[in-house]
């Protein structure tokens, strides 16, 4: 399926904002962090049924975030001087602690 547009839904935004973007004409992929089984990934494969080019990517909440909030640490690092300010990345979580 070619694919000129991607809509990103990071964590858990929820399916009226899932559903919006499934229901855009120019997109095509929803890329999302995570989502409920019964409402979104139905949508998204009744609209395949339909024939409607739509593609549903689920990423993980987690990883879905991350990026974006040690983005946050550096933004805030600009003018939060009182305390110090640290980026914690959550440990993935299917693979042994080594």
């Amino acid at each position: 399926m070619k694919v000129t547009k991607i809509a990103l839904s990071p964590g858990a935004a929820g399916a009226a904002h899932e559903f919006q973007a499934l229901e855009s004409d120019n997109v095509q992929v929803l890329l999302v962090g995570e989502t409920r089984e019964w409402e979104t990934v139905e949508y998204a494969a009744d609209a395949v049924t339909q024939g409607r080019k739509k593609a549903l990517v689920v990423v993980g909440h987690i990883p879905s975030e991350q990026m974006g909030m040690q983005e946050c640490t550096t933004w805030l690092k600009t003018f939060v001087k009182q305390v110090p300010v640290e980026f914690v990345p959550t440990k993935e979580p299917w693979h042994p602690i080594k």
